[in-house]
């Protein structure tokens, strides 16, 4: 069994520039034991611009027992 974990980066609003460096977001939580699975923006497809307004990312990890 995994648990997954998903973290939003919001883009700047006038510079459309992620607020974080995803880079280091992957690198941060893998030194917590999360394996980076997959990068996305949900709201690419609806809204509207060629840009969406944030990243989702998606982390996961085997549960401890």
């Amino acid at each position: 069994m995994h648990e997954y974990k998903f973290v939003k980066i919001e883009f700047k609003k006038l510079s459309s520039k992620p607020n974080e460096d995803y880079r280091e977001v992957i690198k941060n939580h893998a030194n917590q034991g999360w394996r980076f699975v997959q990068i996305f923006s949900p709201d690419f497809a609806t809204s509207g611009v060629a840009v969406g307004s944030y990243y989702e990312l998606i982390f996961e990890r085997p549960i401890k027992q």
